[in-house]
């Protein structure tokens, strides 16, 4: 079998491995040992969260600079993924029961300016 054909499954079973994203939904990957969006923007968890909680309290200006990576329509909960109602309804991603967001200071891909910040944001890692 040539290489190439095997890439897939090395990646595949890297995911597995790792125990991040055997259930990962559709709008996360795992780049190096950090969870990105589908498109590679780095994903942050906030300390004033309370793992498990099933809430968010970043919300309203808190949202506004740190955007909740938000559930799409049909996507369900397995494994280390929950989905938490926020306060507006909506339905927010969480891992190991620690709602994730993007950072708007971001500027693409790979970016990872948010982590550290305020001592109460965190790059997301499996």
């Amino acid at each position: 079998m040539k290489l190439r054909a095997l890439i897939p499954f090395a990646a595949a079973a890297a995911m597995l491995l790792s125990g991040c994203a055997a259930m990962a939904p559709a709008s996360v990957k795992l780049d190096g040992n950090v969870l990105v969006t589908a498109g590679g923007m780095s994903l942050y968890t906030f300390d004033n969260d309370k793992a498990g909680s099933g809430k968010s309290v970043c919300n309203g200006p808190c949202a506004k600079n740190w955007p909740p990576l938000m559930v799409a329509g049909g996507d369900t909960a397995a494994d280390n993924w929950a989905i938490i109602i926020r306060e507006d309804s909506s339905r927010q991603w969480a891992y190991k029961g620690k709602p994730l967001y993007t950072w708007i200071k971001d500027a693409k891909p790979g970016d990872m300016t948010g982590d550290g910040f305020n001592k109460v944001w965190h790059l997301a890692k499996p």
